[in-house]
């Protein structure tokens, strides 16, 4: 727990400007109890792709309204396909043999629910850009409340008096109530910024591919594209 809440719905192998709001944070807390959704990006993202980025999505059983946390996988046959993907594309990748081991060894677990599989490759990732972060899911917090009744709960459990966000969630975050609770508003950005000299770099890819490319500069690189900004209530 810390100074700051971030708290984020836990996404299939994300892109770089979902790690680069923890380059200071000692905590992710992971929404997994919000409804699932069908077009975002909880189960799937894109690589890099020699005619351009490459969509690689984990099958769900899709059931209306259901959660994140009770979301399962709908066959075993995704992992050896996304296995196979990930091998043809960074298998030439300057840093594929220090991570391969421990990617495969995700690909070769037995799945159930995507919330597990997501976390796992979390946590990878997280190791590997060497960001000592602690994951918690709400599911095990139940904190009180909707939105950002949720988000103030949160920080409170956590003990937190900033919350950092995306742009996306100032449509709907209550900032008054925040400010009623003394809770200040951080908006976290990320520019992409080319890297390395391989071709098919493209923003948004996966943070896989920065790892892959770039290997212990990859944090660096996450550090140097983010911004935060102290959103001013009025």
């Amino acid at each position: 727990m810390g100074d700051v809440l971030v708290a984020h719905q836990p996404a299939y192998l994300p892109w770089p400007g979902y790690f680069s709001r923890l380059t200071d944070a000692d905590e992710l807390v992971l929404l997994d109890d919000v409804q699932f959704n069908e077009r975002g990006w909880q189960n799937r993202n894109y690589i890099r792709g020699a005619a351009g980025p490459v969509r690689i999505t984990v099958p769900v059983r899709r059931r209306f309204g259901q959660r994140i946390t009770d979301t399962r996988i709908a066959d075993g046959a995704w992992a050896g396909r996304h296995w196979r993907s990930l091998a043809q594309t960074y298998g030439r990748a300057p840093y594929w043999p220090e991570h391969r081991e421990a990617l495969e060894a995700v690909y070769r677990m037995p799945w159930t629910h995507l919330v597990d599989l997501n976390e796992a490759l979390l946590r990878l990732l997280l190791d590997a850009f060497g960001l000592p972060v602690a994951m918690v899911r709400t599911s095990d917090l139940s904190p009180a409340g909707r939105q950002t009744g949720m988000l103030i709960d949160l920080c409170r459990q956590r003990g937190a008096t900033r919350l950092r966000v995306g742009t996306g969630a100032l449509a709907y975050l209550d900032h008054r109530l925040l400010a009623e609770h003394a809770i200040t508003v951080e908006v976290a950005t990320y520019s992409h910024r080319p890297y390395g000299r391989a071709p098919g770099w493209r923003p948004a890819l996966s943070a896989l591919d920065l790892l892959l490319h770039q290997g212990p500069n990859a944090a660096s690189i996450l550090r140097a594209g983010a911004r935060t900004e102290t959103k001013v209530s009025t």
